[in-house]
């Protein structure tokens, strides 16, 4: 219970966490930040780390002068490429034999014919949707998706994410509203995140076929 209240804590209240981060941790901030965002993305034990709240939060003290945003945005852009291509090799190297112990081949094949149809697609979508974005690689190894495709969508989806989040953050963060609202705007984040998550879920349970694999998610 302590771990999840200090990570509600750390996600909402960003702000403060981050400045004294920035205090205490001088340069070595970035290194923390890369961290986070290439653990985030890039291991399956790991999808409650915050996301796009951080990359707000980043935008805004780089709009303070407390961080650079010439360096967080190629920073956490390779943080993030890189977290996604490591959970994908994850999925490729050890996916099937997870597949192959608890669920039936079927559902294996099954994962390989839906990342093929949508997988490009879903690995950019994916960037923008908490959790999701921390499965989605790993699912895509393990279903065999051509690396090639999912590298190409990899690159594009971590760039737009990254520099989407950090702008918006260095251009609207330090507002007075929303820097004197800091932890409803933290809320609102979370929940703009999660919302094509929760509208896919309402599509498909109305739809009469599943839109991702039994097995698959």
């Amino acid at each position: 219970m302590d771990a999840v209240y200090y990570l509600v804590d750390l996600v909402l209240h960003l702000d403060k966490h981050l400045s004294l981060i920035i205090e205490e941790y001088g340069l070595w901030t970035y290194s923390i930040l890369f961290l986070i965002v290439f653990c985030e993305t890039g291991l399956v034990v790991t999808p409650i780390l915050p996301g796009d709240s951080l990359l707000f939060a980043v935008g805004s003290f780089a709009a303070s002068g407390s961080l650079e945003l010439s360096v967080v945005i190629p920073l956490l852009t390779i943080a993030a490429i890189l977290g996604d291509a490591v959970n994908y090799a994850f999925g490729a190297y050890l996916g099937p034999k997870v597949f192959s112990r608890f669920l039936k081949q079927e559902y294996l094949d099954r994962t390989h014919r839906f990342y093929e149809k949508y997988g490009a697609k879903t690995i950019v979508l994916a960037r923008f949707v908490p959790i999701v974005r921390t499965f989605a690689p790993f699912v895509a190894g393990v279903g065999r998706m051509s690396y090639a495709k999912f590298a190409t969508y990899n690159v594009v989806g971590g760039i737009v994410w990254v520099v989407l989040f950090t702008v918006a953050g260095f251009a609207f963060g330090n507002i007075p509203i929303v820097r004197n609202n800091f932890t409803l705007v933290m809320l609102g984040i979370v929940f703009v995140s999660i919302l094509p998550a929760i509208i896919e879920y309402w599509r498909a349970r109305k739809s009469p076929e599943p839109q991702v694999p039994t097995g698959a998610a």
